[in-house]
């Protein structure tokens, strides 16, 4: 996979695209986006806007004698009065579960960055700041050199804000990331804030990549923003269920439906469905496909998993949540992984509630 993003001195930079990790698409220019830009026109405006985001995007190398690692990127600088514009802009590094540390660097139409290594030998990954949407153009050594890391089982998560990582503090602390870092997979977060409805376009797209594990965590956003009845809810998971598994007739499946969410548990929407009733409609769903003979696809009800306690603002999860269910998710796939873990990652140990 190479990168079409030419600029100035290129020549003395490594090729970002070895490196990358999380990954699903690129689009025509060459940049990474986690939908399928050539299936574009079926997908709701803000399941495209979503994707455009590099969410989950990840350096993964391996150091041989170096001192740090430099990143060259391309981002968008905010305007004073975006939202955004505070956000803190850091590049953090990661050895197997262990955050290193975190380098800042201000969002810049082009620039460079040197991380340093707490080490000059080891495995190392390196999650870049999302808010502003950078582009890795080159990635090289300083005071030694760099390989990409070996590749972890790939593992598509799909799934909405919660998935995407909101009111995580940083983008290694979603959920998904955890639950990565502790199964040493290659983790390609394709949550879409505010859409994920069991859109069966982006059924049809999860079948045509590969992987080696998919988890689908979708089902709130069909309580309001768009309204689901409980029958359509149950059709909805069996007719996204069958077309995944199209392309992943054997590939191990967990799907974790929706989590706690007080306000909507016992409130109707304007179809009349509670969250309970469409999470109820959800499982039964896929346990009749289980009962119907898929040995490959699991259930983990997603209620029971967090407190309000957990929940940064009645519906996203804060750090600790994320931490706790990222913790859940690995001890369900745990299992079912086509390998055993990265030798880098101290498997479940590297998440809460273990006593591994």
């Amino acid at each position: 996979m190479e990168l079409d993003v030419p600029y100035e001195g290129a020549m003395n930079w490594l090729d970002p695209g070895p490196f990358l990790r999380g990954v699903a698409w690129l689009d025509a220019e060459g940049r990474p986006v986690r939908a399928d830009p050539d299936d574009a026109m079926r997908l709701p405006w803000d399941t495209g806007e979503r994707a455009a985001l590099p969410i989950g995007m990840r350096v993964e190398f391996t150091a041989r004698g170096a001192s740090a690692v430099e990143i060259h990127y391309r981002a968008r600088v905010p305007e004073p009065k975006d939202a955004l514009a505070g956000l803190a802009h850091t590049f953090a590094l990661w050895e197997g579960d262990h955050l290193v540390h975190e380098t800042a660097a201000a969002p810049a139409e082009e620039g460079s960055v040197a991380i340093q290594l707490p080490c000059p030998d080891g495995l190392f990954m390196l999650h870049p700041p999302e808010s502003c949407s950078p582009v890795v153009l080159g990635v090289r050594a300083i005071g030694g050199r760099i390989t990409p890391a070996p590749r972890g089982p790939r593992w598509l998560v799909h799934g909405d804000s919660i998935t995407e990582g909101w009111w995580s503090t940083r983008p290694a602390h979603a959920w998904p990331a955890v639950a990565g870092r502790a199964l040493g997979l290659d983790t390609v977060n394709l949550g879409y804030a505010g859409a994920a409805r069991g859109e069966l376009p982006t059924a049809e797209q999860l079948a045509r990549l590969p992987a080696d594990v998919i988890t689908l965590a979708f089902g709130t956003n069909c309580w309001s923003r768009i309204p689901f009845s409980a029958t359509l809810m149950h059709e909805t998971t069996l007719a996204f269920l069958r077309l995944v598994r199209r392309g992943h007739p054997k590939t191990p499946l967990l799907l974790l439906s929706p989590l706690l969410r007080p306000e909507a548990e016992e409130t109707p929407n304007a179809l009349g469905a509670t969250l309970a009733e469409l999470r109820e409609a959800m499982e039964t769903a896929t346990r009749h496909l289980i009962a119907k003979g898929d040995r490959h696809l699991q259930l983990l009800p997603g209620k029971p998993l967090l407190t309000p306690n957990h929940l940064a603002d009645g519906l996203h999860p804060n750090d600790e949540g994320h931490a706790l269910l990222g913790s859940a998710v690995a001890r369900a796939l745990a299992p079912h992984m086509p390998e055993p873990p990265r030798k880098k990652t101290r498997g479940l140990r590297g998440v809460p509630g273990s006593s591994d």
